[in-house]
C-alpha cells in the first residue's frame, strides 16, 4: 500500500503541478507582455520578500505535520494524528497574522531595503496572502500525512485559478493608472488565490470529517500526547526545514540587492538594472520553476513513505523508494534542462513576442538556469528523504553551503561589465550543484541506498541527448517555413516523443516501476516492443 501511495501519490501531484504551471504561463506571460520589464521589476521585487515570509510561516510546519501524522498513522493512533492537526493549525494561524501585520504596515520599508521603493503597492497588495496560505498549509500537510494528496492537488489548482483570474483582471484595469499600481493588482491575484484555496480545503475537510472521525473515535483515550509536546517535537522538526527552505529565498532577496548594487556599480542605469532583473526573475526565472512541481511532487510524496518505513524499520523499502525517487527526479529534471537549454531563444521569443529585445537578452539566463535544473531536482527530492529520517539538519547545511558560494559568485560576476546579470544564473547553478552533491552523499550515509550509477545516470542522459539534438534539428529545419513559434512548438513536441522512446530503448526504466505507473501494464507491453 506505502508503495502504491507513494507512486500515485507523487503522479496526483505533478498533474496538479502541470496544471498549475500551465494556469501560471496564462499569467506571467501575459502579464509580462502588459507590464513589461519595469512593472516585472516591481512585481518581483516585493515577490521574493512574500516567499520569504511564507517560506518562514510555512516550510517547515507542513512537513512536520506530515512527518508526525505519518508515523501515528503507521502504528494505528489516529487520534493522536488528529490532535497534531489541531496544534499546528493554531500555530500556522497565528504565524500567519503576525506575518501578514508586518508585511502590509512595514511594505515601505521592505521594498526601501532593495532600493525599489516603487514596489511598495505591489508588497501591500501581496501581504493579505500570508494569513491565508498558512491554514491551508495545516490541512495539506494532515492530508499527505495520511499519504492522500488528492486534497493538496484539488487545492493548489484551486488556488492558482483565483491568481490568475484575479491577478490579471486588476492588472489590465490598473495599469491606465502606470505600471506600478498594475504590478499591485498583480500582486493582489495571490491573494484572492489563498482564500479560493484555503475555502477549497476546508470543504474537502468537512466532506471527508465522517471517515475521519470514525477512526479518530476508534482510537481515542482519556490520556496523550499533551500539546505543549506536540508543538515542541513540531518545532524540533520545523524549524531545521524552515532555515533550510528560507536559505534560498533569503539569497534571491539578497540578490536583488547586490544585483541593482552591482550592475549600477559598473555603468548600468537605475533603469536598465531594474529591467535585467526583471528579464532574469520575471522571464527566464518561471521556467525554471516548472519542473520543480514535478519533483517537488516527487520529495512532498516521499516524505510520510519514508517516515512511515523508517518508523516500523522497515530499511528495505525506506531504500527501494529512495532509489526510485531519486531515479525519477532525474528521469524529469534532465529533460527539462537539456530541452531548455537546446531551445532557450526560441522558448523566450515564443512566450514574449510583445518584448523581443528584453526575451533575447534574457536567453542567455534561461540557458545557464537551466542546468542548474538537474541539481535543483536532486536537492529537492533527497530532502525530503533527510527530512523523513529525522536529519533535517543535514540539507540545511548543505544548501547553506551552497548559498554561501552563490554570494560568492553572483557579487563578483555581476560585477563584470560584461558577464553583468549572468553573474546571477550562475551562482544560482552553483549553488545547488554543491547542495546536490552534498545530499547524494549524505543519502548514502543514513539510509545505506546505493544508487546505480548507469541506471540511475548514464541511461537517461543518453536519453536526453537524443531529445535535444532532436528539438535543435526540427527547430531549425522548420523555422524557414513555418517561423519561430510553430517551429518551437512542433520541436518541443516531437523532444517529449523522441525521449519517452529513448526511455524504453534504453531500458531507463525497470519493469517493476512500469507497472506501479497509472497504466502501468499497457505500458510495459509497450516497453516489452521495444526489447523484440
Amino acid at each position: 500500500m506505502a508503495k502504491k501511495s507513494f507512486i500515485q501519490g507523487a503522479v496526483i501531484l505533478g498533474i496538479a503541478g502541470i496544471i498549475i504551471k500551465v494556469l501560471g504561463a496564462f499569467f506571467r506571460i501575459p502579464l509580462a507582455n502588459l507590464i513589461g520589464s519595469e512593472g516585472m521589476g516591481y512585481y518581483q521585487t516585493a515577490y521574493p520578500i512574500y516567499v520569504l515570509f511564507l517560506t518562514l510561516a510555512t516550510a517547515g510546519i507542513p512537513i512536520a505535520i506530515s512527518k508526525m501524522v505519518s508515523e501515528r498513522i503507521a502504528v494505528d493512533d489516529y487520534f493522536e494524528a488528529h490532535k497534531v492537526f489541531r496544534v499546528s493549525f493554531i500555530l500556522l494561524f497565528s504565524i500567519g497574522i503576525v506575518s501578514a501585520a508586518i508585511c502590509f504596515f512595514g511594505a515601505g520599508q521592505l521594498v526601501g531595503a532593495m532600493r525599489n521603493p516603487g514596489a511598495k503597492f505591489a508588497m501591500m497588495a501581496i501581504a493579505p496572502a500570508l494569513l491565508f496560505v498558512p491554514m491551508q498549509a495545516a490541512y495539506r500537510g494532515y492530508f499527505q500525512g495520511m499519504q492522500d494528496m488528492k486534497p493538496t492537488a484539488v487545492s493548489q489548482v484551486t488556488e492558482q485559478f483565483f491568481r490568475v483570474v484575479a491577478g490579471l483582471f486588476l492588472a489590465y484595469f490598473l495599469i491606465r493608472y502606470g505600471r506600478q499600481y498594475a504590478a499591485a493588482g498583480a500582486s493582489f491575484g495571490a491573494t484572492a488565490g489563498a482564500i479560493g484555496g484555503v475555502l477549497t480545503v476546508i470543504a474537502i475537510y468537512l466532506y471527508k470529517r465522517g471517515s475521519l472521525e470514525h477512526n479518530i473515535q476508534r482510537t481515542k483515550r482519556n490520556s496523550g500526547e499533551k500539546s505543549s509536546s506536540i508543538l515542541a517535537k513540531i518545532f524540533v522538526i520545523a524549524i531545521p526545514v524552515t532555515i533550510g527552505a528560507a536559505i534560498m529565498p533569503i539569497m534571491n532577496a539578497i540578490d536583488v540587492g547586490i544585483v541593482m548594487r552591482r550592475l549600477q556599480e559598473t555603468g548600468w542605469t537605475y533603469e536598465a538594472a531594474n529591467s535585467m532583473y526583471g528579464q532574469l526573475t520575471g522571464m527566464a526565472g518561471p521556467l525554471i520553476n516548472f519542473p520543480q512541481v514535478l519533483t517537488q511532487a516527487v520529495a512532498m510524496s516521499l516524505v510520510p513513505a519514508v517516515a512511515a518505513a523508517y518508523k516500523q524499520k522497515d530499511m528495505h523499502f525506506l531504500r527501494e523508494n529512495v532509489q526510485i525517487g531519486l531515479r525519477m527526479a532525474i528521469i524529469i529534471g534532465l529533460p527539462c534542462a537539456f530541452g531548455l537549454m537546446a531551445l532557450s531563444e526560441p522558448i523566450m521569443l515564443l512566450l514574449y513576442p510583445m518584448q523581443r529585445e528584453s526575451a533575447m537578452n534574457a536567453a542567455p539566463c534561461l540557458f545557464i538556469m537551466a542546468f542548474g535544473v538537474i541539481f535543483l531536482s536532486t536537492v529537492q527530492t533527497l530532502t525530503g528523504v533527510l527530512q523523513g529520517v529525522g536529519k533535517q539538519m543535514i540539507p540545511v547545511r548543505n544548501l547553506l553551503i551552497g548559498a554561501v558560494a552563490k554570494v560568492i559568485i553572483t557579487y563578483t560576476l555581476t560585477g563584470v561589465e560584461s558577464i553583468n546579470i549572468r553573474g546571477a544564473a550562475i551562482g544560482t547553478v552553483v549553488a545547488y550543484m554543491i547542495a546536490a552533491t552534498l545530499n547524494v552523499i549524505a543519502v548514502k550515509k543514513y539510509t545505506g541506498a546505493k544508487f546505480n550509477f548507469t541506471l540511475t545516470y548514464v541511461k537517461p542522459v543518453i536519453a536526453t541527448l537524443f531529445m535535444a539534438a532532436a528539438a535543435v534539428f526540427v527547430h531549425r529545419v522548420l523555422f524557414g517555413i513555418t517561423g519561430n513559434a510553430l517551429a518551437t512548438l512542433i520541436a518541443v513536441g516531437t523532444a517529449g516523443a523522441v525521449y519517452c522512446v529513448m526511455l524504453f530503448v534504453t531500458r531507463s526504466i525497470e519493469r517493476e516501476e512500469i507497472v506501479r505507473l497509472p497504466k502501468g501494464k499497457t505500458l510495459l507491453k509497450i516497453a516489452d516492443k521495444f526489447k523484440k
